[in-house]
């Protein structure tokens, strides 16, 4: 496949010196390993590679999921690919998948739910704050994904006008505060997960929890990073350790509804 105007490309130097660039006719990249002209890569193929000037070897590679999100504009932390594989299998989340997000932040968690759900599944994403809504519609822009989600600047808090979700995904810093409006949005069994960078976070929405909903638990996802290197091959001096803990549970039919 042909590199087109208007397409992404990653340049690819090494694991630590890649870019994620939209090829467009007039631009150029600077770079310690020397300044890339964009337009020259119009019409290669991905997988093909080039020299800069300073004689470094880029592999033009075409863009995943993966990339989009790790960089992906953003004025908050992300939640992590580490974490966001376990979500998805947890709560089974699958092509179609009606899913809730509350708390849109930069859309990386979006971008890549919405990458599981198309093309018939949708998600309705929930954020108070006007930049983060701006910045999520940017990153789903580029990675393809904005016709597979609603975007919605409005507290979830007031009230949620649809229902019968089959996932609920929370990125609060006060997640036990939403419960309630979703558990109304949630369908029958459906699933909650709340991510907690906390441990009090956790406790508290853990308790909130046991208020009509079952199967209830929390995990904490790590990754190392092998250095696989011919007779040198270990563990990386340096991994991604905690990012966020992740609670989940699943809705029941005996919620105690506040007066």
């Amino acid at each position: 496949m042909s590199i087109e105007e208007g397409s992404y490309v990653l340049l690819f130097h090494n694991r630590t010196k890649k870019w994620l660039v939209k090829v467009t006719s007039e631009k150029k990249l600077h770079t310690h390993l020397g300044v890339i002209d964009i337009p020259s890569i119009i019409g290669m193929d991905y997988g093909s590679s080039f020299q800069t000037p300073l004689g470094k070897v880029i592999y033009l590679v075409k863009p995943t999921v993966h990339d989009f999100i790790m960089k992906s504009e953003r004025r908050t932390q992300i939640v992590y690919p580490k974490d966001l594989g376990y979500i998805v299998v947890r709560a089974g989340i699958a092509n179609g998948s009606q899913i809730l997000e509350i708390g849109t932040g930069s859309g990386a968690i979006t971008t890549f739910l919405a990458s599981i759900v198309k093309p018939t599944g949708h998600i309705h994403s929930y954020d108070i704050n006007h930049e983060s809504i701006s910045i999520a519609s940017r990153n789903l822009g580029k990675a393809g994904m904005s016709e597979f989600v609603t975007l919605n600047e409005v507290d979830a808090h007031h009230g949620i006008e649809e229902k019968n979700f089959d996932v609920a995904i929370v990125d609060l810093g006060d997640p036990w505060t939403i419960v309630v409006q979703v558990y109304k949005a949630l369908k029958e069994s459906g699933s909650i997960v709340a991510i907690c960078p906390t441990i009090n976070q956790v406790e508290k929405t853990a308790i909130a929890l046991n208020n009509g909903f079952v199967d209830i638990d929390c995990s904490e996802v790590f990754i190392r990073t092998i250095e696989a290197r011919e007779g040198m091959t270990r563990p990386s001096m340096r991994m991604v350790g905690h990012t966020a803990y992740l609670i989940f549970g699943r809705k029941t039919a005996d919620m105690r509804l506040p007066s």
